[in-house]
């Protein structure tokens, strides 16, 4: 949001330069994010001087030029070659001395610099008003009153100003503060000074009947103030309210229009402005829009309405949407005569909705979003009225319509000193509380026994409670008031649990290292992501039809952020998020962290020293198997993987719980994602590892000085046989040497014999007293495979 320095000083009076005023805003909470300066005229005029024409001569070497000598109050005149035909002795003019950068109009600016013109020596410049950006005539030199005070800066004599901008990071909680007026009341609070407001004393009502203006639904339009101006003329405004849009960022347009933009950016009351001669039937109706009903918007596109829009219509059609945009038949033309004037106050939840789903952002939707000052929209009409009538001509028709059935009241509660030094940490006297509270507005209805009974007014929309006010409090008392205390308080004492943000931070830097990037998903998805729809936790109010639903897993979190990549053609993709999923639970909500894993495309970047190679099922186990390491969870069981997700894959547990799946994604999951080629997935019950780590008992062993061996065995086995139960025969059949047990692939597909699956696993034997030798190693091993095809029927694959 933009606040221009000098539009401030017309509701305060301060002798505060813009500096002092950037440090005071961002004190009070309006955080001042960059200060400008802005030129109305370019270059500000800056290296310019008043000076008088001394002498005038023909130049001896050019008949179109004169060499002049030229006062500007220094030690000696400058001498200037002039080529304008109009320069004479005794004229007051500009000059641009050397050094000046100049700015004309239509061209590029450009630097006087001293230089021999024909062969006579030039050292400024004398001024056509063109060549410094005041107007267009090139006629000859600009002729100053005879009284100019000579060596005067040109842009004090001229009175050019130039204004600073505060560009302030507005919190959506500062609704109040969206405006000069805002801005205004926080500084003048901060000051301890008044501040005025808009002269409206000038206001006459018209003798016409007003517009009859109907509204259906006083929820999302609590009030609606109008009225109507006839025999105005449209054209450009003048250059003081154009140079105030301008100075803020907003791009002139009419006159009318101007107005509504400058009366919404001083005050904080968006209007909008009709031409009353295209309102069919002569009248004004608030409705909501009826279903798929269309409307084409000022910028051109027409949209399908939702039966929650609320829209201004005459008596055939809709005009506007309420609070969000304008139409594109009903607006301010330069062929309008008659001008209805509408300033309302509608709902922030209505306006706020309707604005997400179509899409537009407004000056007018960002204040109604966030709650305007329903006491407010006469002032602003009138102010708006009476402006309109001073630039564009015209009489005010009508009186004031203001359709208000159940006014907005001021909230009004308790406020203790005594829990004001409590939460704000610091004794501040009764009489400095009750001025601050005072200064911002807010009225002090009665006070007794250390309570104050204070009455906020409805512009400060977020201050509806006894801690709101201790907030403005200390908001305006200052922050670098309240001294930090050396001493704190604390005790060091050991714990068993461990920091989970420090155990997060620690994998999530594990996989950073291993090339994979962090991202962070909305927790909204839609309902066809979720595993059951049954217990699927549904938003009442969605703001659409694909966040209409908290998602179940962050399976199409992940794959959408690679969707998204994929189609901007990144195609190796390695993403993990830390994220929580949500369902219902019996009687309740159920809410769990998880973190997710996922990578397609190739193992590294395409290279000339190497061949492409496919990230596969063993890439996202390394992954997997990488992170338990590092948090030492061992003991897992390992079973194949749920079917909801994945393709094949493996799922690792204890005591029956599921830790992590992972696998390949199914192709149903893939096609819903609009996913191209492979995609492996890996997916942890976060909360399950960390209580795993808070069990896990760290023991010293001492590393064996005898060798491990390692065998494969790749086994071909039937679908509903798992990996715990072949585990398990691997334990019983060599209890003292067997190490380790472990897959490392799971194949499934049409190459294999209907109804079987492919396990490779590998098996690690060690003795700790002695050296394996082939012979004992090879005998376990046919033990082994004995045992697999007695009890399973399994068959070893070469």
């Amino acid at each position: 949001m933009n606040i221009s320095y000098h539009w401030l000083k017309d509701f305060i009076q301060t002798n505060k330069t813009p500096e002092e005023l950037s440090g005071i805003l961002t004190d009070i909470g309006l955080e001042v994010e960059s200060l400008d300066v802005v030129q109305h005229i370019p270059g500000g005029l800056e290296g310019l001087v008043i000076g008088e024409v001394k002498t005038c001569e023909q130049h001896p070497n050019a008949d179109r030029l004169r060499v002049t000598t030229v006062d500007i109050g220094g030690e000696a005149p400058l001498h200037i070659v002039c080529g304008a035909p109009n320069v004479a002795v005794g004229q007051r003019v500009v000059v641009a001395i050397v050094g000046t950068t100049v700015h004309p109009i239509g061209g590029e600016p450009f630097k006087i610099n001293k230089s021999k013109i024909r062969g006579e020596v030039s050292e400024g410049m004398i001024c056509a008003e063109d060549e410094i950006g005041l107007g267009v005539s090139h006629d000859g030199i600009m002729v100053l009153a005879a009284d100019a005070p000579i060596g005067v800066p040109a842009k004090t004599y001229l009175g050019v100003q130039d204004d600073y901008v505060f560009e302030i990071g507005l919190t959506p909680n500062r609704a109040d503060a969206a405006s000069h007026l805002g801005v205004a009341r926080d500084i003048a609070a901060w000051l301890r000074s008044g501040y005025v407001m808009p002269d409206v004393t000038a206001f006459v009502a018209g003798n016409d009947p007003a517009l009859p203006v109907t509204v259906t639904d006083s929820e999302a339009c609590p009030r609606y103030s109008s009225l109507t101006i006839d025999g105005i003329t449209v054209s450009e405004s003048p250059d003081w309210l154009k140079g105030r849009l301008q100075a803020i960022g907003v791009r002139p347009i009419n006159s009318v229009v101007d107005v509504t933009n400058y009366v919404l950016h001083e005050l904080g009351q968006p209007l909008h402005a009709f031409d009353a001669d295209t309102l069919a039937g002569g009248q004004v109706v608030v409705r909501q829009a009826e279903p798929d009903e269309l409307f084409v918007t000022l910028d051109g596109v027409e949209r399908k309405l939702h039966r929650e829009d609320l829209m201004i219509c005459d008596a055939e059609k809709p005009l506007c949407i309420a609070g969000v945009f304008g139409g594109m038949h009903s607006g301010v033309t330069e062929r309008t005569t008659r001008v209805f004037l509408e300033s309302a106050y509608f709902h922030p939840v209505s306006v706020r909705k309707t604005s997400k789903r179509h899409g537009l952002k407004t000056d007018a939707s960002f204040r109604f979003e966030r709650g305007t000052d329903p006491d407010m929209t006469v002032l602003a009409l009138k102010r708006a009225a009476l402006l309109i009538t001073q630039i564009a001509g015209g009489h005010i028709s009508t009186s004031v319509s203001d359709v208000y059935p159940r006014p907005i009241l001021p909230f009004t509660f308790d406020v203790r000193y005594a829990e004001v030094r409590r939460v704000i940490g610091k004794t501040i006297p009764d009489t400095e509380i009750k001025a601050i509270i005072e200064a911002l507005g807010i009225a002090v209805l009665g006070e007794a026994s250390g309570v104050l009974t204070v009455q906020v007014p409805p512009h400060k929309v977020d201050v509806t409670r006894e801690v709101d006010v201790i907030e403005e409090v200390l908001r305006i008392y200052g922050y670098n008031n309240i001294e930090i205390k050396r001493q704190i308080k604390a005790s060091l004492h050991t714990s068993s649990k461990p920091d989970k943000e420090v155990v997060q931070d620690q994998v999530a830097d594990l996989l950073i290292g291993n090339g994979f990037r962090e991202i962070l998903s909305n927790s909204l998805t839609k309902l066809d992501y979720t595993d059951n729809p049954d217990l699927a936790v549904r938003i009442l109010n969605p703001l659409s039809a694909d966040l209409d639903t908290m998602r179940q897993n962050l399976l199409y979190s992940i794959l959408g952020a690679m969707a998204y990549n994929q189609k901007r053609k990144q195609q190796d993709l390695k993403f993990f998020e830390f994220g929580n999923t949500y369902q219902l639970g019996e009687g309740s909500y159920v809410e769990k962290q998880r973190l997710a894993l996922a990578i397609t495309g190739g193992q590294l970047p395409e290279q000339w020293n190497h061949r492409d190679k496919s990230v596969s099922f063993y890439d996202i186990k390394a992954a997997v198997d990488a992170i338990l390491r590092r948090l030492n969870v061992t003991g897992l069981q390992v079973v194949d993987a749920p079917e909801l997700h994945y393709q094949y894959g493996l799922t690792y547990e204890r005591a029956g719980k599921a830790m992590v799946s992972f696998g390949a994604v199914s192709k149903s999951a893939l096609v819903k994602a609009d996913l191209a080629g492979e995609v492996f997935y890996a997916d942890f019950d976060w909360a399950a590892i960390l209580k795993a780590i808070r069990k896990n008992k760290i023991t010293y062993q001492e590393v064996s000085k005898f060798p491990a061996v390692r065998r494969d065995l790749s086994l071909l086995i039937d679908a509903d046989v798992n990996f715990g139960v072949l585990k398990g025969i691997a334990e019983k059949t060599e209890r003292k040497l067997l190490k380790q047990v472990n897959v490392f692939d799971v194949y499934k597909g049409d190459k294999l014999p209907a109804g079987k699956k492919s396990y490779a696993l590998y098996f690690v034997l060690q003795d700790e007293e002695k050296t394996l030798n082939d012979n004992q190693i090879d005998a376990i091993v046919k033990k082994l495979i004995h045992n697999f095809e007695k009890e399973v029927g399994a068959e070893v694959r070469s």
